[in-house]
């Protein structure tokens, strides 16, 4: 069985509380570059996944922004060692066991409802921030497809700069993703493309 998702009435609040303090402590600003329509649906979104901050970043993100119930995937191997994050909304994929269709569907479940934000970093890994091909798995292509409901579906890139100050500035953009009929190879060439525009973007910011 996966470890499902709690958001626990004391480590859930303490999470939201501590990623605004410690973002606000280590980080010299966020910036949210980009818009997203409030539209009612159910939210998928699709990240890079360069570091162990990067849900910190999207629990930041989604306090500012999004304001949905939080849910996140996570290596069970990863989710057992830091078994805090399941009392903040994480839930368990193990790749080389059959517990990853229940992952799916369970996933799915969650996409069903309104409240409700499910993060997904397509690589499946850590990389480095210097990796610009992203690369996606396959189960998101499968997660999508056993919907019965619309979602929207919400590029995010996490990219990270000093330029003269001493702690680093977070930009974070954000795109929706539009489709008509769910292609996997468009949905993975869009990310990509988004992704490499967040990047010659950041390069073309003046230091301010």
């Amino acid at each position: 069985m996966i470890l499902r998702a709690k958001h626990h009435f004391f480590i859930y609040p303490f999470f939201q509380k501590y990623t605004l303090w410690k973002v606000k402590k280590i980080f010299h600003e966020v910036k949210i570059l980009g818009e997203l329509k409030d539209n009612n649906k159910p939210l998928l979104i699709i990240s890079n996944h360069v570091s162990w901050w990067d849900g910190f970043w999207l629990m930041y993100l989604n306090l500012k922004l999004l304001k949905r119930k939080f849910h996140f995937m996570m290596l069970e191997s990863q989710l057992r060692k830091f078994w805090f994050f399941n009392y903040s909304g994480g839930f368990s994929v193990n790749k080389n066991s059959r517990t990853i269709f229940e992952t799916i569907d369970y996933t799915a479940d969650l996409l069903s409802d309104t409240e409700n934000m499910v993060i997904i970093f397509p690589q499946g890994e850590i990389n480095s921030i210097h990796n610009q091909k992203i690369s996606f798995e396959k189960g998101i292509e499968r997660i999508i497809k056993k919907l019965k409901n619309e979602i929207t579906i919400l590029f995010v890139a996490n990219l990270t700069d000093y330029f003269s100050n001493p702690k680093p500035t977070i930009f974070q953009y954000i795109k929706e993703y539009n489709y008509e009929k769910f292609n996997f190879l468009d949905f993975e060439n869009s990310y990509q493309k988004f992704y490499a525009e967040s990047v010659e973007n950041q390069i073309k910011i003046k230091n301010s």
